[in-house]
């Protein structure tokens, strides 16, 4: 469960993403796995940690860096949170790698069918959307360059 590249499209890791989490019928269990994806996200240089790459509103700290690699995104991030270290995960499985065109155009209606966004505390939601509007408006910046 690493956070390298997907060779799987975005629908077939949205679909395995679901499925792995709708294995577990208890909340707890969902968290316990979310909690053990966030410990497999890499370390970011601490050069990264800067106020233009944190994300405001977020209740934890929250740093997101995207490099541009031959027009595709590449994503690195750093939460000091557990829960919210594998919401990070899980958006890079869904993200990292991919053109911004992907990226803009991606529906996240796959989230609610994980039974993750209803068991969020409303902090935490407002994080995490907070996480995916900084990746796509930097995928946005760059489809108009």
């Amino acid at each position: 469960m690493s956070c390298a590249v997907s060779s799987m499209g975005i629908d077939e890791v949205q679909a395995d993403l679901v499925r792995r989490f709708t294995h577990f019928s208890r909340a707890k269990d969902r968290y316990r796995y979310l909690i053990d994806m966030g410990k497999q996200l890499q370390n970011l240089n601490t050069s990264f940690l800067t106020e233009e790459n944190r994300i405001h509103g977020c209740q934890s700290q929250v740093w997101i860096h995207i490099e541009n690699k031959n027009g595709l995104l590449f994503i690195k991030a750093k939460s000091d949170a557990a829960i919210v270290s594998g919401l990070i995960v899980l958006l890079l499985k869904i993200y990292n790698g991919r053109s911004p065109e992907e990226i803009v155009h991606t529906s996240l209606d796959f989230l609610a069918r994980t039974g993750l966004l209803q068991e969020l505390s409303p902090n935490r939601s407002t994080g995490l959307y907070h996480m995916i509007k900084r990746i796509r408006d930097e995928a946005k910046m760059y489809l108009s360059i």
